[in-house]
């Protein structure tokens, strides 16, 4: 047999000439699956593309009609399905204890107890995160050779999905995983498995150098297209095509996003005992632009502080994040925030001109018999788009969908596609708030970059409540983090920018190829509580020899990127010499990890040498 490059061992599970047919077509049609005894793969494609098909065929929950499947004797699959049925046992343990592989009691407990979750709770009512640890336990406790995990972080908070990364960075075995979550994916993959249009393949590189191979491939694609004159395939790949533009319209999108962070930094006064007053140098101004005016609110449940007295005021135009863990008070602060339950203490003003449209995590289902066009155009052929008149096949365009599924019947759609046609429907009316609860589960990451740039280009303001630290870094400018405590931080910037406010450990290792502070350096731009008394303080002999030639290093990653680029288009370069094009793959992968990180330190300091000069 021969071994795909990087596989040292003989793969535990192999599959060649897999096809299957689904709903009279080929699904697959000659795939060729290895994996290796330690792969760490993510498999990436569309929603649609059959991820979760494969998973089962894997998994021999269904059968394939054609190919040869080999498996080491002894492999153990486990599959981590994304929405498992509890329905027939009455505990979690239960449960936990089903399968063709039971795992003990006490291995699922240990797990379980890591996890922080009663394994002795009923089945029925159980809340969609103590559902998926249960399901982790479950998987973890069998010691399997090869995990298939779809979907793991779904449902999980913050210290739940940094537990699975830690336990799966010491996993000797292999694992196969589908995730929308970029970070869980960087951090964990060195492999990737692209499905894509019936076809799968495979590089030797992590998701951190997915995308430069992807908008590698779509090129060599387009220049094969006009070799051939292929016009209507182009047409017919619209999707593809378009990929690498959103791509680089949400880089410049994230530049806005930076200069509009530095203007909230800005804004952010101080803050005592949980308590943070926003500013503008015209005071009326900031008053005539907020939607919300939150001042000294808190709640309690039970004799137990769930939000101490907090203020703040929200902007037009703002997008704030709400991060903490699950039962740290997120939906408690969402809906004092947006009027729907009033706070013990402290009063909350909305504007009067308020609109909202809210998407929660509990999406309701779409009737399966009902068409595509039925739910976005109640069966016609227009619909009004934020008040514009659009032709229900161009809107499904904008979100993703060939426009010949226009007719498709809900229920033959996968998960996925139904989550992205509920955003396409509730981002057609007309509003000034969106409020939006864990809107990434379920969708794959081109739908992510979509909505990424939705959301950057909506006229109004938006409310964030999500675990995906990549996501939420893209797209707010003010974090409102929850500790458990009770304490309420407001954070210019997203989720790392909380973390580093916080100034735990898991920050320093979460920061990646961010250049560590030394000893004594503060942790964030910010000036630390005990300096504001004294006003805000100097850069540092490093901060600013890094304020001074960051600048040029940033302009040195972006021609050493260029230059990278320039190479890989060679189109005969792959076959040539694979192993140089994985190296310029991951070189230019790793100078956009530098550039970004670069770009973050020098605005750090920006925001510091700003606050020092009009101090």
């Amino acid at each position: 047999m021969t071994y795909l490059p990087g596989m040292a061992q003989p793969p535990i599970l192999s599959w060649e000439n897999l096809g299957l047919q689904q709903g009279g077509r080929w699904l697959f049609e000659g795939l060729d699956l290895h994996i290796g005894p330690r792969d760490r793969l993510a498999l990436i494609g569309r929603n649609g593309a059959g991820k979760t098909t494969l998973f089962k065929l894997i998994d021999e929950q269904i059968e394939a009609d054609r190919g040869l499947r080999k498996v080491k004797p002894g492999t153990r699959i486990v599959l981590l399905e994304q929405e498992p049925d509890l329905t027939p046992f009455a505990t979690l343990m239960d449960f936990a204890r089903s399968g063709p592989h039971p795992p003990a009691e006490h291995e699922v407990e240990a797990i379980a107890g890591q996890l922080g979750i009663a394994m002795t709770t009923a089945t029925k009512g159980a809340s969609g995160g103590e559902r998926r640890r249960a399901a982790i336990a479950r998987a973890l406790a069998q010691a399997p050779d090869l995990l298939l995990m779809d979907e793991p972080t779904n449902h999980l908070d913050l210290a739940a999905i940094e537990w699975l990364e830690d336990w799966l960075s010491r996993y000797t075995g292999a694992f196969l995983v589908i995730s929308h979550d970029r970070t869980f994916l960087k951090r964990l993959t060195s492999a990737t498995l692209w499905l894509d249009r019936g076809r799968l393949r495979r590089k030797e590189v992590g998701f951190g150098g997915y995308e430069a191979w992807e908008e590698q491939v779509y090129a060599e694609e387009a220049r094969a297209a006009e070799r051939l004159d292929a016009r209507l395939k182009l047409e017919a790949h619209w999707l593809e095509r378009g990929v690498t533009a959103r791509r680089k319209r949400n880089q410049g999108r994230l530049e806005k996003l930076w200069q509009m962070r530095a203007a909230r930094a800005a804004m952010i006064a101080g803050s005592a005992a949980g308590t943070a007053k926003l500013k503008l140098a015209n005071d009326e101004d900031f008053r005539s632009k907020s939607v919300i005016v939150a001042e000294g609110i808190s709640k309690s449940y039970a004799g137990r502080t769930i939000i101490k007295p907090f203020s703040v005021r929200i902007q037009r135009g703002d997008r704030i994040g709400i991060v903490g863990a699950n039962g740290a008070g997120k939906t408690t602060l969402l809906k004092m925030l947006t009027g729907e339950l009033q706070p013990d203490s402290g009063t909350v003003k909305l504007a009067k001109t308020l609109s909202g449209v809210m998407i929660d995590q509990q999406r309701r289902l779409l009737s399966p018999d009902k068409t595509v066009r039925d739910v976005l155009a109640e069966g016609g052929d227009w619909l009004d788009v934020r008040g514009n008149r659009k032709h229900v096949q161009a809107y499904l365009k904008d979100f993703l969908f060939d426009p010949a599924l226009v007719d498709t019947k809900v229920g033959i759609l996968s998960g996925g596609e139904r989550s992205r046609l509920l955003l396409a429907r509730e981002f057609a009316r007309v509003s000034n708030l969106l409020v939006l609860d864990e809107p990434t589960n379920d969708l794959d990451l081109e739908t992510l970059d979509l909505l990424q740039e939705v959301i950057a280009d909506y006229d109004g303001t938006v409310l964030i409540v999500s675990h995906d630290r990549d996501f939420l870094d893209r797209t707010v400018t003010l974090t409102l983090g929850l500790d458990g405590t009770g304490k309420v931080d407001v954070v210019a910037g997203g989720y790392e920018d909380w973390l580093a406010k916080r100034g735990s450990s898991s920050a320093q290792q979460a920061r990646g190829t961010r250049r560590e502070p030394d000893a004594g350096e503060p942790a964030t731009a910010a000036p630390a509580p005990a300096r504001q008394r004294d006003g805000p303080r100097k850069l540092s002999y490093k901060d600013q020899r890094d304020y001074d030639l960051l600048p040029a290093r940033i302009e040195e990653l972006e021609a050493a990127i260029q230059r990278g680029e320039a190479i890989l288009a060679d189109p005969d370069l792959y076959t040539a010499d694979p192993q140089k094009f994985a190296n310029i793959s991951q070189g230019i992968a790793n100078a956009r990890a530098e550039k970004d990180a670069a770009e973050e330190r020098w605005l750090l300091l920006a925001e510091q040498v700003e606050a020092t000069v009009g101090a």
